[in-house]
């Protein structure tokens, strides 16, 4: 298996990536390299003559000029999200100032603007096919909304704040991990553990032996605030103190001495602010949401309130029910309010009353090889693609030594960044190779926390036909314990379909142009084709697929299955407001208070912002603000744009309604929705997309219809 080294591993074209050689102290040469390759690309381009200057000189050339830099950046910040430590987050935050500032330097560059809009002005233009262009517009807009008109000015503040917003968000996203990290509670008498399923305090002793806590004779249980650790206990605990004591922890994530990114906050609200009004934009909303959907930042507040009107009486029905219910349970009055440790549980205990059902009866259902093997059937009937396993190895960064995680067979191993990560090819009916895609689903300290999809190299036509797309998936899902698999919750096989759904979209992506295909499409359509794959979850057809007992691969019985779908509403109420409550605190912050938010108090700005939409609690819970990476841990990242999830959840559950009645493993119209949608990443509108699949436009009320909480007048 051992190849001749490669003198910069991060600009090796390779489309399997040799991981183990891209170390730390590669990264400066590499990507110094690759700017400086990049930026002699954009100066060929700029200094054409504009007259003789054509489409494919100009604008299309423009994909290729910095494909090597973006490529190998990627691996970096990918290797920073999964494989974070000292000498990676040195390097990876040494070079990110540098990078941003040349790819902001790109679209200030007068001479490379001046040539791209005399291209776009010439008649050849108009004549060309459809989705080139729609580059054409697209090119134009984002040199317009990165200060490309800015006067010499504005041009300097703009960079040097578009620097300062990727080294803030990213030191953002830093305290969040380190602050997670720094907190663990061992455990010393298993009894504080009442109440937690056995399956999670394996995993608590075996994490604890893996720390050096206790032994077989003398067990200890390691509790963290990574999800399947911490969970568990909000969920099941009796334990009232230790529920008090987890969920303390947790909440001071982002929160803690060295680790505080309350400051952080007012800067980068500030920072963006700046960058809208730089731009002529009233507010960053006005910036980001022009080209979404939606449209601006005003008919997304008005999305959001328009929803929370109408769930807000069930959401407040469910608060006192569950009120009442404890106090059945306790004897405490039934208007005492709740502390915000005891929800959870307390919502747990009453399902299993109410419809007597545990979730932690499917775990046994969901070995995760089980789930993905299913998830692969599912794809492969609805979407008429096979999807191969290949056998991996991992190469020791101290010793060398190649550890490999299957047998070989007839391919050739790939080699993988961590000995849990698989890796899978994507075929088309005719064996294409369409795709490929890394695995990786398990908690480690030098991972970040969530699950998310990633597309690490992006495909296109050549004169042998579409180049394959290589993407991953990833998560912090529950670990194999003992002699038993990884058994998931529901809730973790719902995230594995999601992420998948959004993988998807990358590998059959069939749009000519690099930069429209795939996800790059419009944020609040992006999750479309994520969150429709979690409908699969709750069909009978598709579960037996994959939903099978480790044990003994019998199927879920059917009366846990009626308890299962009899339950799936509950709550919904409360899940739907917290949703509207993170689009609602997105949206105030950037649209109301920018400016003012580093000079309030910011629980209290936020609980002034949130009125209406948050529960009660006997002790006020701080807001999530300080741990939302998805607002503050990147330059944009879903910043105005987190009610894009509940956008798109109206979306997929209007198009799930024609699986349900053509049928939901039907291959026609798994056929059709990938012809109409997921091949067709950002290469027409959005919109035209949806009625193409759907022949109409969407059922606004569709999401709330199945979740039981359209109130009919």
């Amino acid at each position: 298996m051992s190849e001749e080294p490669q003198p910069h591993p991060f600009l090796d074209p390779s489309f399997h990536v040799a991981w183990s050689s891209l170390e730390p102290a590669a990264i400066e040469a590499d990507i110094t390299l690759a700017m400086s390759k990049a930026q002699q690309n954009v100066d060929a381009i700029a200094s054409q003559d504009s007259e003789a200057a054509t489409y494919e000189s100009t604008i299309l050339a423009l994909e290729d000029a910095v494909e090597e830099l973006y490529r190998a950046w990627g691996y970096a910040d990918h290797l920073s999200s999964v494989c974070e430590g000292p000498e990676i987050r040195k390097a990876y935050n040494a070079m990110l100032p540098k990078v941003t500032e040349f790819s902001t330097r790109i679209y200030l560059n007068e001479k490379l603007w001046q040539v791209i809009k005399t291209v776009a002005e010439k008649p050849e233009i108009k004549q060309m096919p459809p989705v080139h262009q729609r580059l054409v517009e697209d090119t134009l807009r984002s040199f317009k909304d990165h200060g490309a008109d800015l006067h010499n000015d504005r041009r300097e503040e703009f960079e040097k704040l578009s620097t300062e917003l990727s080294q803030l968000t990213q030191k953002y996203s830093e305290n969040v991990l380190d602050s997670t990290n720094a907190w663990e509670l061992i455990v010393d008498d298993e009894a504080e553990l009442t109440g937690i399923p056995e399956s999670a305090k394996e995993a608590m002793k075996e994490d604890a032996a893996a720390k050096g806590h206790g032994d077989e004779a003398s067990p200890k249980w390691r509790i963290t605030l990574h999800m399947p650790s911490y969970l568990p206990v909000m969920q099941y605990c009796s334990n009232e103190a230790l529920r008090r004591k987890v969920w303390e922890a947790s909440s001071k994530i982002g929160h803690t001495e060295g680790h505080d990114n309350t400051p952080l906050i007012g800067k980068i609200l500030k920072l963006r602010q700046r960058k809208a009004e730089l731009l002529d934009r009233k507010d960053f909303a006005e910036l980001t949401l022009a080209q979404r959907m939606v449209k601006n930042g005003k008919a997304a507040l008005e999305f959001i309130e328009t929803l929370h009107d109408k769930v807000e009486a069930p959401f407040r029905e469910e608060m006192a029910e569950l009120r009442v219910f404890k106090s059945g349970q306790t004897g405490s009055a039934p208007d005492e309010l709740m502390e915000p440790w005891d929800t959870t549980y307390w919502a747990e205990k009453r399902r299993q009353a109410e419809f007597s059902f545990d979730e932690e009866e499917l775990r046994p259902y969901f070995p995760i090889h089980h789930v993905i093997d299913g998830l692969f059937a599912l794809t492969e009937r609805l979407f008429g693609v096979s999807i191969v396993k290949r056998s991996t190895f991992y190469r020791d960064p101290k010793t060398g030594e190649e550890k490999h995680a299957d047998e070989p067979g007839d391919l050739d191993p790939i080699e993988v960044w961590h000995p849990d990560v698989r890796f899978y090819d994507l075929l088309d009916e005719d064996e294409t190779h369409l795709g490929s895609f890394y695995a990786d689903w398990f908690p480690r300290e030098s991972k970040r926390a969530g699950a998310w999809m990633n597309a690490l190299r992006t495909g296109g036509p050549t004169k042998k036909g579409f180049r394959p797309h290589l993407g991953l998936m990833a998560g912090n899902m529950t670990k194999p314990t003992g002699n038993k698999p990884a058994l998931m919750t529901h809730r973790e096989v719902e995230t594995i379909f999601h992420e998948f759904g959004h993988l998807l979209h990358h590998l059959l992506g069939k749009v000519e142009i690099r930069s429209l295909n795939g996800t790059n499409v419009a944020w609040d359509f992006v999750e479309l084709p994520s969150q429709i794959m979690e409908n699969w979850c709750w069909e009978r057809e598709a579960l037996d697929l994959f939903a099978r007992h480790y044990a003994n691969d019998e199927t879920i019985p059917d009366d846990l299955f009626a308890k299962m779908l009899a339950a799936r509403n509950y709550m919904q109420g409360n899940a739907t407001m917290r949703q509207l409550s993170f689009g609602k605190l997105d949206l105030d912050l950037h649209i109301n208070h920018a400016n003012d938010a580093a000079d309030r108090d910011l629980d209290a700005l936020i609980d002034e912002i949130l009125d209406g939409y948050s529960a009660q609690y006997a002790t006020k819970p701080p807001s999530i603000v300080r741990r939302f990476g998805h607002l503050f841990s990147g330059p944009t990242g879903y910043a105005c744009g987190y009610y894009s999830y509940k956008w798109a959840e109206v979306l997929e559950a209007d198009c799930f309604t024609r699986f349900k009645e053509e049928g939901v493993l039907n291959r026609e119209t798994g056929r059709a929705f990938r012809d109409c949608i997921l091949s067709k990443g950002d290469s027409e509108p959005p919109e035209k997309l949806f009625r193409d699949f759907m022949g109409r436009d969407p059922d606004s009320d569709a999401l709330l219809r199945r979740a039981g909480l359209l109130q009919e007048v």
